[in-house]
C-alpha cells in the first residue's frame, strides 16, 4: 500500500497563514472527498502535495520520499486543477488538442486512447481554442486530463464546475469505472457535496487551514444526527454528547450531534432525532468554526 503523507504542513502568503501545520495521510486505493468553505486552503493543499506550490514549512512525502522536485514521486501524481482562461492568458490560444499534447509530456503514464475517447464522449472539438470553451467544456477537459493521466494519486479541483446534471452523472460514472478497473487513488475537491458523497469513501473537512475531521463517510453519517424539541428536553437528551451547530428559536432548540462509540441520544426525552446528510453535518461543523 502506497502512502502520501503531509506532516506539519505550513503555507503563508505574506502575513496570511493559509495552512496551519497540517497533518494528513492518504492511503492508496481510495476515493477521498476534500471539502471546505471558500478560502479554507483546499487548492493550496492539493497544489503543495503535487509540487505546484512551494512549502513554507513541513514535508510532503510519497512512500517516505520527498515529493518536492522529485521526478520519481511526481510521475505518480497528477493535479488536474480548475481552468480559468482569460483572454490575456497564454493558454487561451491553445487548442484542445495542443493542450492535451502538452499535458501528455508531463504525465509519463498518459493514456492517449482514453484521452481521445473522452474527447469524443464529451463532444469536445480538438481544434477549438481554450479561450472559446465554456466553463463546462473546460471542466470536461480537466476531467479528461485527470483520468487519462493514469497517475496513481490523482487530484481534481472542482471537476464538475459548470457541468449540468447529466454531465455530472457521466463524470461520476467514469470516475467509478476507472477506480474499479485500476484501484487508483482520487482526491476530489468540490462544493457539490451531496452528489459527490455517493462516490467518496472518506471525507476530509478542511477549515481555516486545519483538518477539522477525516473519516469514512458511511461511519461518519451513521453517528451523526439532528435533535430538535423544546430547549429543556433537548438539553436533557444530549447532555454530555458532542454537540454542534446549536440553533435556538423561542423555546425550541436544535443541535447536531456526533455520537461516539457506545453513546446514544436519551430515549427518555420528548425530542425528535433525525439522520443527517454529509452536507448538513458539514454546515453545522463549519458554522461554529467561522
Amino acid at each position: 500500500m502506497s502512502v502520501l503523507k503531509c506532516e506539519k504542513l505550513v503555507k503563508t502568503y505574506g502575513q496570511h497563514r493559509v495552512l496551519q501545520g497540517l497533518d494528513l495521510t492518504l492511503e492508496s486505493g481510495k476515493i477521498y472527498g476534500l471539502i471546505g468553505r471558500n478560502g479554507a486552503g483546499k487548492t493550496t493543499l492539493l497544489s503543495m502535495m503535487s509540487n505546484q506550490n512551494p512549502l513554507t514549512g513541513g514535508t510532503v512525502t510519497l512512500d517516505g520520499e520527498p515529493v518536492w522536485e522529485n521526478p520519481k514521486a511526481l510521475h505518480r501524481i497528477c493535479f488536474a486543477r480548475e481552468l480559468n482562461i482569460s483572454a490575456e492568458s497564454g493558454l487561451s490560444k491553445y487548442t484542445v488538442k495542443r493542450y492535451l499534447q502538452t499535458a501528455a509530456t508531463f504525465l509519463p503514464h498518459w493514456d492517449r486512447e482514453m484521452a481521445d475517447r473522452l474527447i469524443r464522449d464529451f463532444d469536445l472539438d480538438p481544434k477549438k481554442k481554450l479561450g472559446k470553451l465554456s466553463k463546462g467544456m473546460l471542466s470536461m477537459l480537466t476531467i479528461t486530463v485527470a483520468l487519462a493521466s493514469k497517475a496513481e494519486f490523482t487530484f481534481l479541483d472542482e471537476p464538475v464546475a459548470g457541468l449540468d446534471v447529466v454531465a455530472r452523472e457521466q463524470f461520476y460514472k467514469l470516475l467509478l469505472d476507472e477506480y474499479t478497473d485500476t484501484g487508483r487513488t482520487f482526491v476530489i475537491s468540490t462544493h457539490i457535496i451531496e452528489e459527490a458523497a455517493d462516490v467518496m469513501e472518506e471525507v476530509i473537512i478542511l477549515n481555516r487551514g486545519k483538518i477539522l475531521l477525516m473519516e469514512n463517510i458511511q461511519a461518519l453519517t451513521s453517528r451523526a444526527c439532528h435533535v430538535t424539541g423544546l430547549a429543556e428536553e433537548v438539553d436533557r437528551a444530549v447532555g454530555g454528547l458532542d454537540c454542534h451547530g446549536t440553533e435556538v428559536l423561542g423555546r425550541s432548540k436544535a443541535v447536531t450531534v456526533l455520537l461516539r462509540e457506545g453513546e446514544a441520544v436519551s430515549k427518555n426525552c420528548d425530542v425528535t432525532v433525525q439522520p443527517l446528510s454529509l452536507q448538513k453535518l458539514f454546515v453545522a461543523l463549519c458554522q461554529e468554526e467561522a
